[in-house]
């Protein structure tokens, strides 16, 4: 089988500033990491922790990280057609598909799954591969989800004033519940972002650029000190919660992780809808303080945050502690 490729590496404080806006890039705009910057999903060699952390999710509480609220079966039908037909073309060594004129076969040789749509891609079949799925696939939407290392959202709208999160697939949230924003406003889901409020008031107009201006790629970032893909606020059994948070910084045995979110717009507007892909990275920041470029950088947009922004990222009160190991060289 073909190898893996690296994994991208994405540094969105690179201006040494701490910014909350739309911060819109042209989707396929180079970031330094060539042919991943031109992928909607990008699988590479760190996919199976990817795979395994949906199936945990999957089996500790698909609701917990999966739902739907007036997701047409004609905008179902459009967006699993279109990561269907991206994966076979970004990944045609791992991803084979097969059409005829009632159905689609999907086959994934990474997970070993096998799957069989209708002509409207909605699931029919499916045969498991390597990890046995429990529970089975709800959806479409809940098969393709576990063949990615992204999680998936979609936001519809119904008039120029009217959207809403109409189907979201999320096993590595950062510190919010899936659950809770299906059927949300883009607002509504941002509320709790420090420094949003700008942007938030022009939700309806970015969620449009999104639909009928699209692709577009952003970026967003925090610090943790554990490297879980899932924090979702409510810790997963077995879990210490004071652990699970992952932001207790301890400088006499310290561990900093990076945590960036490559998020993917990708508008269809003859259905009025766009797919959200966000794809999660967490970096040592051991590794970055190797680099006085990067170090530097990032000593400075912590520096530039708001009380506000560093409560919400939870630094505010292990800043110094943090910034004091950061100067450190590695």
């Amino acid at each position: 089988m073909t190898a893996l490729p690296r994994t991208a590496e994405y540094f969105p404080f690179a201006r040494g500033r701490y910014e909350v806006s739309p911060g819109l890039f042209q989707f396929g705009t180079d970031f330094g990491n060539g042919k991943p910057d031109r992928q909607v999903f990008q699988i590479d060699s760190e996919f199976e922790r990817y795979h395994s952390n949906k199936i945990a999710a999957r089996r500790e509480n698909l609701r917990k990280y999966y739902g739907i609220e007036r997701f047409s079966v004609a905008e179902a039908e459009v967006v699993m057609k279109f990561i269907v037909s991206r994966l076979a073309s970004e990944y045609p060594q791992w991803v084979t598909v097969e059409r005829d004129k009632s159905t689609t076969r999907f086959q994934n040789m990474l997970t070993g799954d096998r799957l069989i749509f209708d002509e409207q891609f909605r699931l029919i079949d499916a045969a498991y591969g390597k990890t046995a799925m429990a529970p089975a696939y709800v959806s479409a939407l809940d098969a393709l989800a576990c063949q990615v290392p992204e999680d998936l959202a979609v936001v519809s709208v119904k008039s120029d004033v009217v959207h809403w999160i109409s189907a979201i697939h999320a096993c590595a949230p950062n510190y919010w519940a899936p659950a809770d924003k299906v059927g949300q406003t883009f607002a509504s889901i941002h509320s709790p972002v420090a420094g949003m409020e700008s942007t938030n008031r022009a939700q309806q107009q970015m969620v449009n650029a999104m639909i009928f201006k699209g692709p577009y790629v952003r970026f967003s970032w925090g610090l943790v000190t554990d490297c879980y893909l899932n924090h979702h606020p409510q810790p997963a059994p077995g879990h210490d919660p004071a652990i699970w948070q992952g932001r207790i910084f301890d400088p006499m045995h310290p561990a900093l992780f990076l945590r960036v979110e490559r998020q993917v717009a990708w508008g269809f507007p003859e259905i009025g809808a766009a797919l959200f892909t966000i794809r999660t990275y967490v970096q040592d920041c051991a590794e970055i303080t190797r680099n006085i470029t990067k170090r530097t950088q990032l000593i400075a947009a912590i520096k530039s945050m708001t009380e506000a922004q560093l409560r919400y990222k939870g630094l505010l009160d292990q800043k110094e502690g943090v910034l004091q190991w950061l100067k450190q060289p590695g």
